[in-house]
């Protein structure tokens, strides 16, 4: 997630320039058949073209809509993480005590139950995190695109997400749950499950009682409920026939832009010669080359045809780019950046000892 202002025009253009270049190619090709060739008749009539573009304009606003509402879901889900989690924090600090046990512990021992439960907590966030990273054969596949590992190479200091899911989560959970966590599939929900087990063992040792249990694991079920709509969204892509119809309106729209924009621009320098011929003085030098411009005006076609393509589909890119916010690209939400900061914040909140030190990023690009 870029967090400065505004984003760099720089940036966009990196990252669209192979796509700039061939649209230049694009352009120049037909201006070559129409100028040199003298194929006069390869052109296209202005005004089916416009309605298309219009079309493919409002397909593209539908779509970059429907990516932002996808984003801006993600970012609340994770927001309802965040404040979930250090509600589940002090309700394990103040919660769980002596005052109802059946055989009490120092607080040495109780500070320990504390840590076991916020640092399963925090295995949850780690695998949560890594199965929404995992790849879908819908999404971009960003990881192994060249942009995007040019983006990697450039903006990431630090990325624990490239250790194995079993050695992030190692340090925080016990041998025993670990070989039960990894025997099964969805290790986050795992998790939620060993947590409400070990919370039914606490309330029959008489460490919580009724009315604290019953809110603690409301707090689990809530987890559960915000582990289930992000895996709404990961799981259930953007429409495949809309993304499809939009792609290849956009690119159909592209390919016959050039065409459409050269008769305006022949028309432009038919318009000059005209103004040219009532000069007098036309063996002067500057009129020369002026009129020699304005028969070749049809070449300027080829800037403008390249501008318009690159906006329709830096459009289209951007929505494409934007309707998986878990992947790990640089317009999704920061999860790992996210998942880190609540670490710090949760195990502060029990004083906790050896707490992680919160991520560096390049470039004011978080992930």
């Amino acid at each position: 997630m870029y967090t400065r202002r505004i984003f760099p025009v720089k940036g966009v253009v990196k990252w669209t320039r192979r796509r700039l270049f061939l649209f230049l190619v694009l352009a120049t090709i037909p201006v070559i058949l129409f100028d040199i060739v003298g194929l006069k008749w390869l052109h296209v009539p202005w005004l089916p073209l416009g309605v298309l573009g219009t079309a493919v304009a409002f397909l593209v606003s539908f779509k970059n809509n429907a990516s932002y509402d996808r984003l801006w879901e993600a970012r609340k889900i994770w927001g309802g993480i965040v404040n979930t989690s250090r509600s589940w924090t002090i309700q394990v600090k103040d919660y769980i005590t002596n005052e109802y046990a059946k055989n009490p512990i120092s607080e040495e021992d109780l500070r320990k139950v504390h840590k076991e439960l916020v640092h399963r907590h925090v295995a949850w966030l780690t695998a949560l995190r890594y199965q929404l990273r995992m790849d879908k054969p819908w999404e971009m596949h960003l990881k192994n695109t060249k942009s995007n590992k040019e983006f990697r190479e450039a903006n990431y200091l630090v990325c624990e997400d490239t250790i194995p899911i079993k050695d992030a989560i190692s340090d925080y959970i016990s041998e025993q749950e670990y070989q039960e966590l990894f025997a099964k599939g969805n290790q986050a929900s795992q998790i939620l499950g060993i947590q409400s087990k070990r919370l039914r063992e606490l309330k029959l040792q008489g460490f919580i009682d009724d009315f604290r249990h019953m809110e603690m694991k409301n707090i689990l079920v809530e987890f559960y409920t915000l582990q289930g709509k992000c895996e709404r969204i990961k799981n259930f892509p953007y429409p495949r026939q809309y993304a499809t119809i939009n792609y290849i309106f956009v690119w159909l729209f592209i390919l016959m832009l050039p065409y459409g924009v050269m008769e305006g621009f022949e028309s432009i320098g038919k318009d000059v010669i005209k103004d040219l011929a009532t000069h007098q003085s036309r063996t002067n030098w500057g009129h020369l080359i002026q009129e020699f411009i304005a028969q070749h005006f049809v070449w300027f076609s080829i800037p403008f045809s390249a501008l318009l393509s690159w906006v329709f589909h830096t459009m289209e890119a951007i929505g494409e780019n934007t309707e998986n916010p878990f992947e790990g690209g640089p317009n999704d939400v920061p999860i790992t950046d996210l998942s880190r900061g609540i670490e710090i914040d949760i195990r502060q909140l029990i004083d906790d000892t050896d707490i992680p030190e919160a991520y560096e990023w390049k470039n004011d690009i978080v992930m």
